[in-house]
């Protein structure tokens, strides 16, 4: 079998098994509907399908709004895996960005019609810084990314409530929060407000979209793209070949850095009242992007596709307060639906094994 024929199957196994996931995910989340209140667990369960629609195109904007900063979470995620490398660290590289981004949404009002710009690109510069250490540590001294990751992420974390909290200029001390970001800090809506009207969408959006189809050009249409996966496909190999093995490492995770600090800048800057909160917990769209990068079985596109049709559960989950179910039972079915994306990469793995079964059966006989 050539391999563009052996290629285009493997993607079709790929797109069966996230949609198994999907399958299987959308039943149990029907499950737990039936269990906690039968009479209302078929219209509620529609409602998960369909209640993203039910204000038109200010609920399609929605959709879009939630899904920014996710699909972004999990490009990082998806781009990082794709190079041999786990970056559990986006949790950490997410509020870093954000906070980036927000202290020169407020610090900098001078800049005028580029100051949106400037912070975002902190945002990114943020992110990045952050995917750095992990990155030497695994270079230099094989520490597993993993475990720097979940220390950046804590270090983060408390970093920001630290220095937000601190400084007076940054924090409002009635709401124990951020201030607001200056207006012209604000990402600019680029046409989506007047798409979809009354909704929180904004340009940002189509900033991720951007990064997106950037990232799938870099991974395979570049020299660069090549390395980065050469060297996560084989460290030693690469190294022979005459392939920095690791500038590839720490180039890696820096890229990923930089996608995770760029959603929280596009979240804290979309101008919808959202602000750094000071509490011990770690932002969930990191987590959510991990969900996504699964689910979309680490392709760029499935990513950007995966973080539409989480956000779209989300969206129409807000509704199920109408058939007398509690904010916490839609958050468990969104919940179980993400975690069972996980399992779309052992379904490939399965379906892969049987295919390739059948290619020698065949050439056998």
């Amino acid at each position: 079998m050539s391999k563009g024929k052996r290629s285009g199957k493997q993607d079709h196994v790929g797109v069966l098994s996230s949609v198994f996931a999907i399958i299987i995910g959308l039943l149990v989340g029907l499950i737990i509907l039936l269990i906690c209140n039968p009479s209302q667990a078929f219209p509620g369960f529609i409602t998960i399908l369909t209640g993203a629609f039910t204000h038109g195109l200010k609920g399609v904007g929605q959709v879009f709004y939630y899904a920014t900063p996710i699909i972004l979470t999990g490009l990082s995620v998806g781009f990082a895996f794709k190079t041999g490398l786990f970056n559990i660290g986006t949790p950490g590289q997410f509020i870093v960005g954000a906070f980036a981004a927000v202290y020169v949404g407020i610090m900098c009002g001078g800049l005028g019609p580029v100051h949106w710009i400037a912070a975002l690109f902190a945002a990114v510069l943020g992110g990045a810084v952050w995917g750095l250490v992990p990155g030497l540590l695994k270079a230099y001294f094989n520490v597993n990314e993993v475990i720097a990751s979940i220390m950046m992420n804590y270090i983060g974390m408390y970093m920001v409530n630290w220095i937000t909290k601190s400084y007076k200029p940054l924090f409002n001390n009635l709401r124990n929060e951020s201030k607001n970001v200056a207006v012209t800090a604000q990402i600019p809506k680029m046409g989506m407000d007047k798409l979809f009207p009354e909704s929180s969408v904004n340009g940002g959006i189509l900033i991720a979209i951007a990064t997106v189809l950037l990232i799938w050009i870099i991974l395979n249409k570049t020299t660069f793209g090549f390395e980065l996966k050469a060297v996560g496909f084989n460290r030693d190999a690469s190294k022979y070949a005459g392939i920095n093995e690791k500038k590839s490492i720490v180039m890696s995770m820096v890229i990923a850095g930089a996608i995770a600090g760029m959603a929280g800048g596009l979240l804290y800057l979309a101008g919808t009242g959202k602000h750094i909160e000071i509490k011990d917990v770690l932002a969930s769209e990191g987590f959510t992007g991990i969900s996504v990068a699964l689910l979309g079985l680490s392709h760029p596109i499935g990513v950007l596709f995966s973080g539409l049709f989480i956000a779209y559960l989300t969206a129409g989950g807000f509704y199920l307060q109408l058939f007398e179910f509690s904010t916490e039972i839609i958050d468990i079915i969104v919940a179980v639906i993400i975690y069972f994306s996980a399992f779309a990469l052992i379904v490939k793995t399965i379906l892969s094994r049987i295919h390739r079964d059948r290619e020698k059966g065949g050439g056998q006989a």
